[in-house]
């Protein structure tokens, strides 16, 4: 969440506006026929019997019914091979049939309905921030694709940590909550959100050796268009390979008045090249490149005043070794390069004042800032099974470093100058044991993990031990209560401050001046939370072929040290707060005592042969309180959400109509957020094997509403009103 209440370059609500690239179709065009070329070729090998058998088992799998079934697929996150219904945390788990249904432009969309789990992105619609439990941005909240930490920090109103993904390249989500999820690295005491990409594996059937999709998809709001294009080619059986290229080209979109949001629009090209060679019975090795070319205008008044060009390249390399006979390997190394480039060019003349002086200034048309952030991790564990006496035990074990490297530049007195240049270096080593004995499951953590900062100023840096202890019990042996699981949590995490909280300096560039106050002196926030939590699970209950599943926690999270912007009086002779050119105030980041942060989350799904119906919830309050005492709601916390969805399939299941209702609940102390309620449909037709249409309307009754994590900018974004989108996917393969 954007913290700073200051005005960058003094304009309001800098955002996008859409542009014609016929390059970037141009290059579409060139990728989609370069994927056929790699397929057209492939129709003369055939698959193996062995192979084909195996795909059909995961084929099988795949095509389990959405709905109930979703808490019962395991969390591509675990460390242990959970499913999210057997796991002692609050996690969700969002499917490639429900990213599908959900026709996503953007990640908001992709995480409808996941309690606790709320998305930021402001006019650039591009650029997202997600929000756990009212934690956001700066690290608090891990974002992982395949395996990479996405870093990227532009000092600026709105959230301050984005990432950019397309969700067409995407195959499942998953979410943990809170700071059990500490294995998966350093600073997650918000939680961590997991996106997995599509495999060859996956598209592929199991007599094929090589197949192929177009998809084409237009949306009425924006007037918008996405294509899509995927490629897949069995080499052998142990040896695959994807490819999938998307392109989107969308204008402004009007919210529920009808009135134009200028900026909203955008064009990108995205890309994904996966390969999965397995070099022996029990071991695989996944290669992978997702990248992505972003353009559009941020606007001020309605006018274009910066050019903005982003491109984003991930490259990850996940190899993992697991052999049923040595219970003790279960060896996973992941690694990953994920570098984000940000070029500003102003398209007018701005009056500024200047960074070191404080003085008017005039930055030309033409001048140019960047942003250049380089992520390097490095990601090793393995898990040994084995039984002492009637104990079985899980030990989990490893080690995670990851590096950034921040290059800023450009004019002076440009953007990047508030986003510091230097590096930190972030590292972690855990041990975690999972205990099981009939009725009852313990699992004990430890974690230390350590942080430097380094850059012209100085550095500083920092270590801790965190640990954890859940205890779960299943009590009851009858049919109907022998899935019903109660279970209890203490966990901890450690976030390191990042390079801008640290030593963000520069008086404020436009509208008033003031200065910005680096503060090496920044603790590290320790994350305390206390969950209670129930998960249910039990087939049968209407009909023979139905199932429940229902997951609900309670939890309380003090964060110690809790680190956000502050406004320091010149008044005041302690605040050290210098006397300067324009208003007697500056902006800091410190520490406050603590954030005290509760709520309640609970997902349920039924699911049977006519259809499925889903039900989730989250209710979140916070506040923070100073060395002091002084009490103060938190900006963060999202609106409490109530979602219910519906799904009724016919024609043998070729046809599914739905629908979802979402009701969402004014955060308290937010002055201008107000209660709103969505009606989104949808229907989804595969008239043949090789031949889908899919139809979704969102919002449909036009509701004008905006999102309460967007109010602390400069003016109030609205939402896209009502929205139709209608998709058509033809598929070919042999």
């Amino acid at each position: 969440m954007g913290l700073m209440n200051w005005g960058r370059l003094g304009l309001e609500n800098p955002g996008p506006v859409h542009r014609s690239t016929a390059r970037t179709m141009a290059a579409l065009l060139a990728g989609a026929a370069a994927i056929s070329l790699l397929t057209a070729p492939a129709g003369a090998q055939q698959a193996t019997d062995e192979q084909q058998t195996g795909q059909a088992q995961q084929t099988e799998a795949a095509q389990t019914p959405a709905g109930a079934t979703l808490l019962d697929q395991i969390l591509v996150v675990s460390r242990t091979g959970e499913t999210a219904i057997e796991s002692l945390s609050s996690s969700s788990h969002v499917d490639q049939e429900q990213l599908e249904r959900r026709m996503a432009t953007t990640p908001n969309e992709m995480l409808l309905g996941v309690p606790g789990v709320a998305v930021q992105a402001d006019a650039r619609r591009v650029s997202s921030s997600i929000n756990i439990r009212g934690l956001q941005d700066f690290g608090r909240v891990q974002v992982i694709l395949d395996g990479a930490r996405q870093n990227f920090q532009r000092s600026d109103h709105g959230p301050q940590s984005t990432f950019y993904i397309d969700p067409e390249l995407i195959k499942s989500v998953d979410v943990i909550r809170g700071p059990v999820a500490n294995t998966y690295g350093s600073g997650a005491i918000g939680g961590v959100v997991f996106f997995d990409t599509k495999d060859a594996q996956d598209f592929l059937k199991p007599d094929e050796t090589w197949a192929g999709s177009v998809t084409g998809r237009y949306e009425s709001n924006g007037e918008g268009w996405t294509t899509s294009a995927t490629g897949a080619y069995r080499f052998n059986e142990n040896w695959d390979v994807l490819g999938n290229i998307v392109y989107r080209d969308y204008g402004d979109y009007k919210d529920g008045g009808g009135d134009t949001v200028n900026g909203t629009g955008f064009d990108v090209l995205s890309g994904l090249l996966k390969t999965t060679i397995r070099p022996s019975e029990n071991s695989e090795l996944k290669l992978g490149w997702v990248g992505s070319s972003d353009g559009w205008n941020e606007v001020s008044g309605g006018i274009p005043v910066n050019d903005a060009d982003l491109k984003s390249n991930t490259f990850t390399a996940r190899y993992n070794i697991t052999d049923d006979a040595k219970s003790w390997l279960d060896l996973h190394i992941n690694a990953s390069y994920n570098k984000t480039n940000l070029d500003l060019t102003t398209l007018v003349p701005q009056n500024r004042f200047d960074p070191v002086t404080g003085l008017p200034v005039v930055l030309p048309a033409g001048s140019l800032s960047t942003f250049d952030i380089g992520t390097t991790g490095i990601d090793i564990w393995n898990t040994s099974r084995f039984e002492t006496s009637t104990i079985a035990h899980e030990l989990t074990y490893g080690g995670d470093w990851v590096g950034d490297d921040v290059d800023t530049g450009g004019t002076a007195g440009g953007d990047s100058f508030y986003t510091p240049s230097g590096k930190r270096n972030v590292s972690g080593a855990y041990v975690q044991d999972k205990l099981t004995w009939d009725w009852l499951e313990v699992i004990a953590g430890l974690r230390y993990d350590s942080y430097k900062l380094d850059s012209d100023v100085g550095e500083t840096s920092g270590d801790r031990l965190s640990p954890r202890i859940t205890v779960g019990v299943s009590p009851f042996e009858s049919a109907s209560l022998s899935g019903l699981q109660f279970y209890g949590t203490y966990a901890e995490g450690y976030r390191s401050p990042s390079l801008t909280e640290t030593l963000i300096s520069g008086n404020h560039p436009a509208g008033v001046t003031f200065p910005f106050l680096p503060n090496p002196n920044l603790k590290p926030e320790t994350g305390k939370t206390v969950e209670f939590g129930v998960n249910y699970s039990t087939n049968g209950v209407i009909q023979a072929d139905d199932a429940l599943r229902l997951k609900a926690a309670y939890f309380n999270n003090n964060v110690d040290d809790y680190i956000d912007g502050v406004t320091l009086s010149a008044f005041d002779p302690t605040s050290g707060c210098p006397f300067g050119p324009g208003i007697p105030i500056c902006f800091q980041y410190q520490n406050f005592a603590k954030a005290k942060i509760d709520g309640f989350e609970m997902e349920a799904f039924y699911d049977a042969a006519w259809g499925y119906a889903g039900l989730s919830a989250s209710f979140i309050d916070g506040h923070t309180i100073s060395y002091e005492g002084d009490r103060a709601d938190l900006a963060t916390i999202p609106s409490s959400q109530v979602t219910a969805q519906l799904g009724l399939r016919f024609l043998e299941d070729k046809l599914t109509v739905g629908g979802e209702v979402q009701y969402n609940g004014k955060p308290k102390g937010n002055a201008i957020a107000k209660d709103y309620t969505l009606v989104n449909a949808f229907a989804s037709y595969q008239a043949t094997d090789n031949f889908k249409v899919d139809f979704r309307a969102d919002n449909l009754f036009d509701v004008k509403y905006t999102n309460p994590l967007n109010v602390s900018a400069t003016s109030v974004i609205y939402e896209p009103g009502v929205t139709l989108k209608l998709a058509a996917t033809m598929r070919f393969g042999g």
